[in-house]
């Protein structure tokens, strides 16, 4: 995905995607437990740092953690973040994850929070970050999961038939599964943990906003995504009786550990 596509939506990306404090805090707690038996202090990179939901829990305790993305703009809002809750300043680099600015085995543990989704050099991402790793350190890949059957996914289901409607073709590359079977095939151990879980609510109307905002979305043309949302809108009020309609949910935010082999 283009990195100005990025840099256009990081003012308002937390404000659509937000993460709890709580369950930042939970995220970080597991993934130093992870890294403990790396190094009582692990060095930590966060790769795909975007506006900070994950890395600012780090940055304010003093961890040894560093933060890389290509977006120049999700970076300086995660500074600005920083500046905000007067927590220490992270090391933040801007740079393309396929090739990364660092020396072979730097880092104890390399964290790849949501980050795959429609990644087309996912191979090369993976490769920089086993590079970079030290022989007895951990890569971590993580996401938030809603419920299969909650109201985005009926929302994304109720998209994708207007968009087929419309005839519109989209981009649905997909990297997670393919990055996952590769890791697993590849790695010597795989943990899976549900590192936190709380509840929120969504409404028909939030995930119209919060879609409009997309990365992938915002790629198409305006007036294909003006007419696509709403259609959906209308669609939405006529089956929920209202885009306000308030759907509570639990979420999960999962993280895989691996370890590998000694190269």
């Amino acid at each position: 995905m283009p990195s100005f596509v990025y840099d256009a939506l990081s003012p308002s990306f937390e404000r659509h995607r937000p993460l709890p404090q709580e369950a930042a805090e939970a995220i970080r707690a597991a993934i130093l437990g992870a890294a403990a038996a790396a190094a009582q202090r692990p060095r930590l990179l966060d790769l795909g740092a975007g506006t900070g939901r994950i890395g600012r829990p780090f940055a304010a305790a003093g961890d040894d953690y560093v933060g890389i993305d290509l977006s120049f703009g999700m970076l300086r809002e995660f500074k600005r973040r920083c500046g905000e809750r007067r927590g220490r300043t992270p090391c933040l680099v801007q740079s393309d994850g396929q090739l990364l600015p660092f020396r072979d085995a730097t880092f104890d543990a390399v964290i790849l929070i949501q980050v795959f989704g429609g990644m087309r050099g996912w191979r090369h991402v993976l490769a920089e970050a086993r590079r970079v790793s030290r022989p007895a350190g951990v890569l971590i890949t993580g996401r938030t999961v809603a419920p299969a059957d909650g109201i985005d996914a009926v929302m994304k289901q109720g998209l994708a038939q207007i968009l087929d409607e419309m005839n519109v073709r989209r981009d649905e590359t997909n990297a997670w599964n393919d990055a996952q079977r590769w890791l697993e095939s590849t790695a010597r151990t795989c943990q899976h943990e549900v590192a936190a879980a709380w509840p929120a609510e969504r409404t028909p109307r939030s995930f119209l906003e919060r879609h409009r905002t997309g990365a992938r979305f915002s790629l198409l043309p305006e007036s294909v995504r003006v007419e696509a949302l709403d259609r959906l809108g209308s669609w939405a009020a006529a089956n929920f009786g209202s885009l306000d309609t308030m759907f509570s949910e639990q979420h999960d935010f999962e993280l895989q550990v691996y370890t590998f082999w000694e190269r």
